[in-house]
């Protein structure tokens, strides 16, 4: 078997069933260690990143090397427990960061795992190997690396969960290995991230953020980067505004440019290229359009009025072209977003309320963004992932600790509190009793216990404005001498608490007597 990947899973399952995962001192060193990565090996990284993407040193610690933690507080009644052994393959577009941030997850959830680089970034999966193998404990962190054999390799195992970021195409060959093991996923895709845009906006302003979510995130190689503009035919001059500051980033020859990605490699760009090749398109580019197979680098590129059925309407991407998409009516674009699957974002340019709110209401994605593009990516307190074809799960602050974590269910009880109604033999007013209560019918829950029982009432003093009120409208439409509200500190039957105390004011009675507040504990 490639790599040894059996044995590589037993030493994780016997260091996972150890416990060591599972303690705080183990997660916290394991997490200490990737800032020191971080920390201590800055320049090797953006290296790397330039090696494998010819990436420009800012966006290179902007968007990976920069890596934030954030530590997750449990709920005392919601116990979150560690799935286990799990299976990380990341993706070549920002290989540090999105094969950093879900390992970080699933440490600070207590799981053992093992990551899986992509191989179309070499330098970064080998420095990734190399450093976590000194950092790390290897125990219960492992780095393999590879491509196809050693990828189906790791799939023929058991995990736990397995996290994949990439294509739609390779996320269901992992999604059937899965369901082998009944495994769960978190599959981050992609699909056409489309933008709308309104009239009577600022142009110069919506522009700049599209260009920076396109061409500034790895030159258009970007899950989340808009992959094509739907505007109304009359605000075609919108092309006018991209194109003069697309100039004014990247300069009247955006191949020298330093500050412009290249595709990854020449496999992406003949891809790319036989997009803008098509005969549907390649008359309708109004901005671009230069190639440099040489140094792969094809310039930011506007394509305008493409027809629905070209190939670059119907594939992601992932590329430096954008498509603009005209409709007469700004609500048509809807319909025009629904036909093509749920993307894994949607961005909207206006200021009209009326139209965000159809806009989030209409259109299915894993992410929308308003007046902005990718900025709810960078955003710790939003879920990220995508719907349907873009993928499943979610991650991002808490969100990527619970997607490692099970949320176990922990009922406490004590032995107070039994209700005679849960028991047989079920007479009629136990049946009333429990389906008032149910129902939440505290009137019906009282009908039901006057069947044949006395009713004391302890409200919480916590509210005491309903406390008073409840105390008045019992005294005033009750009988008093079978139903009685312990009030101002008279002393009753206290189960909720846990606490039994003395049933003074109940005793009196000379039926069998039930607390209300035990019954609905």
């Amino acid at each position: 078997m490639a790599v040894g990947v059996e044995e590589v899973v037993k030493e994780l399952r016997s260091t996972y069933s150890s416990g060591k995962t599972k303690t705080h001192e183990w997660r916290a060193s394991q997490l200490k260690a990737i800032i020191r990565i971080v920390t201590h090996h800055e320049d090797e990284i953006v290296e790397a990143l330039r090696s494998d993407l010819k990436k420009p040193e800012l966006e290179s610690f902007v968007h990976e090397v920069k890596t934030s933690m954030t530590t997750f507080p449990a709920s005392g009644e919601i116990v979150p427990e560690p799935l286990g052994v799990v299976l990380v393959i990341s993706t070549w577009n920002y290989p540090f960061l999105l094969s950093l941030e879900p390992v970080i997850a699933a440490i600070a959830a207590g799981n053992a795992v093992v990551l899986k680089p992509s191989e179309v970034a070499p330098a970064t999966s080998s420095l990734l190997s190399k450093l976590l193998g000194e950092y790390m404990d290897t125990t219960a962190v492992k780095v393999i690396e590879g491509a196809v054999p050693e990828t189906t390799a790791l799939l023929e195992q058991k995990w736990d969960k397995i996290f994949y970021t990439g294509s739609g195409k390779v996320g269901r060959i992992i999604l059937a290995a899965a369901a082998k093991h009944l495994t769960p996923v978190i599959l981050e895709l992609g699909g056409k991230c489309p933008v709308v845009v309104d009239a009577n906006i600022n142009l110069k302003v919506a522009a700049r953020r599209i260009i920076s979510g396109k061409w500034g995130c790895n030159n258009g190689q970007t899950c989340v980067s808009p992959d094509y503009v739907i505007t109304t035919k009359r605000e075609r001059f919108k092309t006018d505004a991209l194109s003069v500051e697309l100039e004014n980033f990247y300069g009247k020859d955006p191949l020298q440019s330093k500050d412009l990605s290249s595709i990854i490699n020449a496999h992406h760009f003949d891809r790319v290229a036989k997009l803008l090749d098509d005969k549907k398109v390649s008359g309708k580019i109004v901005f671009g359009g230069q190639q440099d197979k040489t140094n792969l680098k094809i310039a930011p590129t506007i394509i305008l009025d493409v027809p629905d059925d070209s190939l670059i309407m119907n594939e992601e991407i992932f590329g430096p072209l954008l498509p603009i998409v005209t409709v007469n009516k700004i609500t048509e674009s809807f319909g025009v977003i629904n036909a093509k699957g749920k993307p894994l974002a949607a961005y909207l340019f206006t200021n009209d309320k009326k139209l965000k709110a159809e806009f989030i209401g209409s259109v299915s994605a894993g992410g929308i963004t308003i007046n902005d593009v990718a900025l709810h990516f960078a955003e710790a307190g939003l879920p990220f992932g995508g719907v349907g074809e873009s993928g499943m799960g979610a991650y991002h602050g808490k969100f990527s600790f619970d997607a490692f974590s099970h949320k176990k269910a922990v009922l406490r009880r004590g032995f107070g509190g039994d209700v005679a109604a849960r028991y047989p033999p079920y007479a009629p007013w136990k049946v009333q009793f429990l389906k008032a209560l149910l129902k939440g019918n505290i009137l019906g829950v009282l009908r039901a216990l006057l069947a044949g029982n006395a009713v004391v009432l302890k409200p919480s003093e916590v509210a005491p404005a309903t406390s008073s009120v409840l105390s008045k409208l019992l005294g005033k439409y009750m009988d008093t001498a079978a139903v009685r509200g312990c009030f101002q500190g008279n002393s009753c039957l206290m189960l909720s608490s846990g606490r039994r105390q003395s049933f003074n004011e109940a005793a009196r009675y000379p039926r069998a007597t039930h607390s209300l507040e035990a019954a609905i504990s």
